[in-house]
């Protein structure tokens, strides 16, 4: 009897910090609800980088080689047994996330918090789950959702940043009419102002410490205006840290004209200043969205959030989103979203992509935002 031909693919798989190696690994047909997914574009975010220069990310440190990448979009070329909804050939985004479907946080649709969530390319369960910076993967069908007509591979590979504004939107009730202001313009930050564009907010302005970025966000219509925060010795003691904060923001409120603050502000950055600038930012009876992660022990002026029934809200992640940022991608409703992603680099130079992200600049000075990688030219 002749020995079957096993079938290998590409795999970029991190052994260490800054030990990314192309791999040939074999592929297999995918088993009973799973479907195989031809990977064409994949998104490189903030997580990804932590993993590829330190390896780890917070906590989370690598314990076995690990193929990163979770922001993915592609091509059904197989579909296991029991799979109904899903057909070769179809264009859809994969959600990184594989939920237990059984807690308490999984029926109440919750599925975010869920204990016992396995998140590809993410070393905090082990065995790692690896991710999507791969030729084909295999992946549960019910977190494989379909592309709408005109949502592209690239566009789709947005909705997994897009959901975590869009949960933290929902969770801050956000409304046609209202203020927002966004502190920090990275990805996630100019997500946020384009999502609260088209949400109809009365008006969207970003504070950052990054001109150039600032620059980005206007003029590309997603603030209507920018202030950019003056870089400074840091303080030494935490009451002068707190003064600073209370004084830099209302500068920054002075600015854009709205003394009394915004009626909701999303904190994109994670760093302790703009935590403490995001509380004196949002106005009596405002929201505070704390989206970005960064300083994990932070200092917050909390009696001046009390006093003013500021509501303070931790976001983490994203459940069932994907169908509406899917929808809004490929409506032109987030209007000039595709000039986000600034690079695309093929599969094989995923190295070159990191230390791209890394410096924040490519060898000719243009700016790097979002790094899309695809399959070989």
């Amino acid at each position: 009897m002749s020995p079957v031909a096993v079938q290998l693919q590409r795999a970029v798989v991190l052994h260490g910090p800054k030990d990314l190696r192309l791999e040939e690994r074999p592929f297999w047909p995918p088993q009973y609800n799973h479907a195989q997914v031809a990977v064409r574009s994949t998104g490189l975010c903030g997580s990804d980088l932590h993993y590829y220069l330190e390896g780890r990310n917070g906590d989370f440190a690598l314990q076995a080689p690990l193929v990163l990448g979770h922001e993915s979009a592609g091509v059904i070329t197989a579909v296991g047994p029991g799979v109904k909804n899903l057909a070769v050939g179809q264009r859809v985004a994969i959600e990184a996330g594989i939920m237990c479907k059984a807690c308490n946080y999984c029926q109440a649709g919750r599925y975010n918090l869920c204990k016992g969530m396995r998140f590809a390319s993410s070393a905090k369960t082990f065995p790692h789950l690896d991710g999507t910076l791969q030729d084909r993967m295999n992946h549960p069908a019910h977190v494989i959702h379909p592309l709408p007509d005109h949502c592209s591979f690239e566009q789709a590979a947005l909705a997994e940043p897009l959901s975590v504004l869009i949960h933290a939107a929902r969770r801050a009730n956000l409304a046609s009419g209202q203020r927002v202001l966004v502190f920090g313009v990275g990805t996630i930050g100019i997500l946020a102002c384009a999502l609260a564009n088209a949400y109809g907010a009365s008006r969207v302005v970003a504070i950052d410490i990054n001109k150039a970025r600032l620059n980005f966000a206007k003029s590309h219509g997603f603030a209507s205006q920018t202030y950019c925060l003056p870089m400074v010795d840091k303080a030494t003691t935490t009451d002068e840290q707190l003064r600073r904060a209370k004084d830099n923001v209302s500068t920054a409120l002075s600015k854009f004209n709205e003394p009394d603050g915004f009626d909701v502000v999303f904190e994109c950055t994670g760093a302790e200043p703009c935590i403490q600038m995001s509380i004196h930012a949002a106005i009596t009876g405002g929201k505070v969205m704390l989206v970005g992660m960064g300083s994990r022990n932070v200092m917050l002026p909390l009696s001046t959030a009390a006093l003013r029934e500021v509501d303070i809200q931790g976001s983490f992640r994203y459940a069932n989103t994907y169908p509406e940022a899917l929808k809004l991608l490929g409506s032109g409703k987030l209007r000039n979203v595709e000039k986000l992603i600034t690079h695309r680099i093929p599969l094989e130079d995923t190295a070159r992509a990191f230390e791209l992200l890394a410096h924040g600049k490519d060898e000719d000075g243009n700016m790097v935002i979002k790094i899309v990688i695809g399959p070989s030219s």
